[in-house]
């Protein structure tokens, strides 16, 4: 059975391009008043939301390929263009960390004075725009791709809210040395953001089996199915954050296919009402697989016939 979702429409394109466009209006301001006001800090949130923007154009260049429906070549799809647009956007992530973690030890070294003025109101604008903007993406988080997006701009709210009270707090005491502290704390909040997304991107990636599935339970699931008697050689994996596939050898009776029919239809039925599994390819089988659980195909032995 072969049957997949497209995409994340207009509405997610049209979102992903409006907050590109007011983020890097939003660098723009930063970087500028942050050299003016000698704020480690506020430069930090610069490049933070310069990863935002790239973010935020990585993701809707994957939203775009996603919706794009499979071609006599690419035959699932581009469901990973998304994948790898989020990769990317955590490598972006990464590398700005080192820099800002670089500038922040040698300012702690020898702190500057910093105005704490430009710092509090640059600093509010950018609360609200990145706030505004996560909450727009929130919807759909689900999707490692869209969810990459969502991370980087949640995660630059926080650390914007940060920028504010240590400018605050700069203010109130006369410490400088709170600026570079921020912009460690900042650094920790990126690498703590894009870990999960690393984690699910290169899971995807590498084939494995989806984030919170579990295979044995789908292959008891599938067992226990009526005129199912084993099963075996199962694999899943993802194509993208919400299609998932699954191959495995069904064996059965041996009886007309008229009638193995139905039990693809209630395998097919049950994978995808509790597991989302859209795209399964079942080989049926009526005596058990004389190369065992793992039916490897070499050239010394016969392969399969698939039975969809």
């Amino acid at each position: 059975m072969h049957a997949h979702t497209h995409g994340h429409g207009r509405r997610a394109q049209l979102i992903l391009s409006a907050s590109a466009v007011a983020t890097l209006a939003y660098v723009a301001l930063a970087l500028f008043m942050g050299l003016r006001a000698h704020s480690l800090a506020l430069e930090s949130e610069a490049g933070h939301n310069l990863t935002d923007f790239l973010a935020l154009l990585l993701t809707f260049t994957g939203v775009y390929f996603q919706s794009k429906p499979p071609t006599a070549q690419k035959t699932f799809g581009f469901h990973r263009a998304g994948v790898l647009a989020a990769l990317a956007n955590v490598v972006s992530l990464f590398v700005i960390t080192i820099l800002i973690v670089v500038d922040a030890v040698h300012r702690l070294a020898a702190p500057q004075p910093v105005a704490t003025g430009p710092m509090i109101w640059v600093a509010a604008i950018g609360l609200v725009m990145n706030t505004v903007i996560a909450l727009l993406l929130e919807s759909g988080r689900s999707d490692v791709n869209i969810g990459a997006a969502f991370l980087h701009m949640a995660g630059d709210a926080l650390a914007t809210a940060l920028v504010l009270l240590g400018a605050v707090a700069i203010r109130r005491t006369g410490m400088n040395a709170i600026d570079p502290i921020l912009s460690l704390v900042i650094a920790a909040l990126i690498v703590a953001s894009g870990w999960t997304v690393l984690r699910d991107t290169l899971n995807i990636l590498l084939e494995g089996a989806p984030r919170g599935m579990r295979p044995d339970e789908v292959r008891s699931e599938l067992a226990s199915l009526e005129g199912v008697a084993a099963v075996h050689d199962l694999h899943i994996w993802s194509l993208g954050s919400h299609a998932h596939a699954l191959s495995a050898h069904i064996q059965i009776a041996d009886i007309p296919p008229s009638q193995s029919e139905q039990i693809r239809r209630r395998c097919c039925a049950m994978l995808a009402e509790r597991y989302h599994i859209r795209h399964a390819t079942l080989q049926f089988e009526n005596t058990a697989c004389e190369r065992g659980e793992s039916c490897q195909i070499d050239p010394h032995h016969p392969a399969h016939n698939h039975d969809h």
